[in-house]
């Protein structure tokens, strides 16, 4: 699994990056708002590799945030990796925090490929999502997304996970599922 890569430039598109890593040169995905901000020709970006049967593809993040955002929305049911980098290229992980907890359909219908169904269940999946400004967003949202995937898989319901998730008050993911548990057999 490739986690990071660094290198020379060699092609720069909006969305698409040939970086040449000690001769060899990866293809790497990035969004609109990573590639703006690269600005020297040598890089240095946090990757998730993804395998499927008919391609390796990398997506690019100059920030973490980006990428665990990336990483978080990638795991819901129909949303693939172009729809996660549009959703990047769109938002920042901070604005997307905001849109996540005032539920805002209309403004993630905005996201190309997105539609008012795909926007609700985006919505719906991300719904029991607490996040604390004053800790790292990104992690919070992946950790209340992964602790509430656990629990779904031992059996319990997706809106009183969803509800026990937003009384919890543990940041890390075994910590989370842990105190939900508690609440959850009371």
């Amino acid at each position: 699994m490739i986690v990071g890569i660094e290198g020379k430039i060699e092609r720069k598109e909006p969305t698409l990056l040939h970086i040449n890593a000690n001769g060899l040169i990866y293809e790497v995905f990035v969004s609109v708002n990573c590639s703006s901000k690269i600005t020297k020709n040598e890089v240095k970006l946090y990757t998730t590799h993804i395998i499927r049967e008919d391609a390796q593809n990398l997506y690019g993040f100059l920030d973490l945030n980006e990428k665990k955002l990336f990483d978080t929305v990638i795991k819901i049911n129909g949303v693939g990796p172009k729809v996660a980098l549009a959703i990047c290229s769109t938002f920042t992980p901070s604005s997307f925090s905001e849109i996540v907890t005032s539920n805002d359909v209309s403004m993630l219908k905005r996201v190309p490929g997105i539609g008012p169904k795909g926007a609700s269940r985006i919505l719906v999946e991300l719904s029991g999502f607490v996040v604390d400004k004053a800790e790292d967003e990104g992690s919070s949202i992946t950790n209340t997304l992964e602790a509430s995937l656990a629990l779904e898989s031992l059996g319990f319901k997706k809106d009183v996970v969803s509800k026990v998730l937003k009384t919890c008050v543990s940041t890390n993911t075994s910590d989370l599922v842990k105190e939900a548990l508690k609440k959850l057999q009371r």
